[in-house]
């Protein structure tokens, strides 16, 4: 990995904050559905369900998506970002899972247009991602990875602040729906610490192959985020 300067390590954790209003603490992404189902019923089983999400799910398709789109980006190349940015949004295989990726595409860019974020320099950018939300939709991947070109972040620093931004999340989830003590969570987030840097290795491997090689491996995921659309009684979004 490259240096990371003050600034630069500055932005990703404005980026990676879970103070960022973009919604994400609405969402489990099928994790509160498993719980409904039994099979996430404490800390372990919490860790498998997370584990299982971040090297099956995570560290073969969202995260070298988005290395695609933050290297799209920075060559201010627009077809691949539309093109990156609709297979996303294709992958995204309930109605909930989509709802979630465009609020939050929708979010962040109403955020980075709020405030000075990059500079002047980042206007026309910030106009493709506003062409994106009036169009087929702007998927949250999209969005983050155009923020961090715009502060000329490192891409696998900028990778690991999105991938912790995730993790952290889902680990919320745990502690709030299990339901899980704060100690008990610290210690589920810190165990899964060498498990992301090993997906954003993951990553970089798939998304430098011709083509890059995108795919997931999670059927029961994609059917538990299904069912918890009709879940009756839920604390989350997804």
């Amino acid at each position: 990995m490259a240096d990371l300067s003050i600034q630069g390590l500055c932005a990703l954790l404005h980026l990676a904050s879970p103070q960022l209003p973009v919604g994400g603490f609405s969402y489990s992404q099928g994790l509160e559905a498993a719980i409904e189902h039994g099979l996430v019923t404490d800390a372990g089983t919490a860790r498998t369900w997370i584990a299982d999400a971040l090297a099956h799910g995570f560290a073969r398709c969202e995260a070298p998506l988005w290395l695609l789109l933050r290297r799209a980006w920075s060559a201010g190349d627009e077809g691949a970002v539309h093109e990156w940015n609709q297979w996303f949004i294709a992958s995204r295989d309930s109605r909930e899972a989509r709802a979630e990726t465009l609020q939050m595409g929708w979010s962040l860019h109403s955020l980075l247009r709020s405030v000075p974020w990059g500079g002047e320099a980042f206007a026309p950018r910030i106009a493709q991602l506003g062409a994106l939300v009036e169009g087929a939709g702007l998927a949250y991947p999209t969005a983050f990875a155009c923020a961090c070109a715009a502060v000329d972040a490192d891409e696998d620093h900028a990778l690991l602040a999105y991938g912790f931004a995730w993790l952290e999340n889902q680990v919320a989830a745990a502690i709030k729906a299990v339901p899980l003590g704060q100690v008990a969570g610290q210690s589920l987030l810190l165990a899964l610490h060498p498990l992301l840097e090993q997906a954003v290795c993951e990553a970089r491997r798939r998304a430098s192959e011709a083509p890059p090689r995108l795919d997931t491996m999670l059927p029961q995921w994609s059917v538990l985020q299904a069912r918890h659309e009709h879940q009756y009684s839920r604390l989350f979004r997804s």
